[in-house]
């Protein structure tokens, strides 16, 4: 039995079966690169859902995680820390807040914003005790909780785990009218991916970030908008929305902002939004902790200083051109916005599971996404020679 077969034994004989993974085992990583157990180097191109924009072990992320653990690591809300306001501040400033409340997982980060929205309903908006309603769109991805995917239109994460959470209406994503049809004296957010990742990488029309903050405004409805995939220059701006100009009222951050190194997630808002909390209304033992805030500090000051959102925009037009120019008979569309990139197979062709499974073979570590797309989403730090080495090698797989 090889490395790889008995370490995927004993991971599925003591796992729960909530995950399908590629059947290949990494012990290290580097830059956009990672190695199996047998030796075998692939180019990551999911990056751990973009938690990894900055690259594997980033030197200036890894050096701050290894100075503070040999600091101070946890020290629990109960007291103040020394690294916790300096990393807030920074964070605020870059995204243009008031006020930020640090989490852990980016599921934590959207249970905090619709805690915050319904509170500000309640508080601000004087909507009627437990009527607050918040407006959803089809085909979402925000996390796993009961009450997140109570409101997810997907029947395999509901199956089996009801009752759910009430107080969510859908629509269609992309669809501004609808957000307007749907508003009623009770609605006090909507929720909505700036584009929809876990999805299928679907990006709505253009105008469209524009246009729900208009209809937000109008109504005295709070904009949350659940940038923890899209966030630090995924899609080639800092944040999905930037590119219309649009400011959120509430912007939900995590995954690379824990440098691909320790989980770390945030909202942040202006005071007239924040100032709803009071000491014991919310909270987590380790959000804010001085090993998190270090890294996240760290994270962000590689994501600004190495320019990371202008290379993903340069890199992720370059890479979507050529795969375009592709043109193999099982691809439907590519489409994508800096260096999230989805390549939909045609259902007659099956899933688009094999496809991942021969890159895999082929030394690029891709993972298929609502069956029919492959994404592509390697580090920000990916360099022009290393997109087309993978376009060689993904050309042959899409014309075999």
């Amino acid at each position: 039995m090889s490395l790889t077969e008995q370490f995927i034994k004993e991971a599925e004989k003591y796992s729960a079966h909530n995950y399908h993974p590629l059947p290949v085992v990494l012990s290290k990583g580097e830059g956009v690169w990672v190695w199996d157990v047998e030796g075998k180097k692939y180019l990551d191109c999911l990056s751990a859902y973009s938690a990894v924009n900055q690259g594997h072990r980033h030197p200036k992320i890894i050096n701050a995680l290894i100075e503070q653990a040999n600091k101070i690591t946890l020290t629990s809300r109960a007291f103040h820390n020394d690294k916790m306001g300096a990393f807030l501040k920074k964070l605020c400033e870059v995204a243009g807040f008031d006020k930020a409340l640090p989490m852990n997982t980016g599921a934590e980060a959207v249970e905090t914003a619709i805690k915050t929205a319904r509170k500000w309903g309640y508080l601000k908006k004087k909507v009627e005790e437990d009527k607050a309603e918040i407006i959803v769109c089809e085909n979402n991805f925000h996390g796993r909780t009961i009450t997140i995917i109570s409101f997810s239109s997907e029947p395999q994460y509901r199956f089996g785990f009801g009752p759910f959470t009430p107080g969510f209406k859908m629509i269609p994503f992309g669809d501004a009218e609808a957000l307007e049809k749907a508003i009623t004296p009770n609605t006090v957010g909507f929720l909505v991916e700036p584009i929809q990742g876990e999805g299928g990488v679907i990006v709505p029309p253009e105008g469209y970030y524009r246009a729900v903050r208009e209809i937000t405004k109008k109504h005295n409805v709070l904009l949350m908008a659940d940038e923890i995939q899209t966030g630090f220059g995924r899609t080639g701006t800092l944040f999905a929305m930037d590119r219309e100009g649009v400011k959120p009222d509430i912007l939900i951050v995590g995954k690379a902002l824990g440098g691909g190194v320790y989980p770390v997630s945030a909202i942040l808002a202006n005071e007239d939004v924040m100032d709803v909390f009071r000491p014991g209304d919310h909270g987590s033992t380790f959000g804010g902790n001085p090993l998190a805030a270090a890294v996240a500090m760290a994270a962000i000051d590689v994501i600004i200083e190495e320019r990371l959102p202008e290379r993903a925009e340069e890199l992720g037009n370059y890479f979507m051109n050529r795969l375009r120019e592709i043109n193999s008979p099982y691809v439907k569309e590519v489409r994508g916005r800096g260096l999230l990139i989805g390549v939909e197979i045609k259902k007659e062709y099956g899933s688009a599971r094999p496809f991942c499974e021969k890159l895999m073979e082929l030394g690029i570590l891709a993972k298929e996404t609502h069956d029919q797309v492959i994404r592509f989403a390697p580090p920000l730090v990916i360099t022009k020679e290393e997109i087309d080495w993978a376009l060689e090698r993904i050309e042959k797989v899409l014309k075999a």
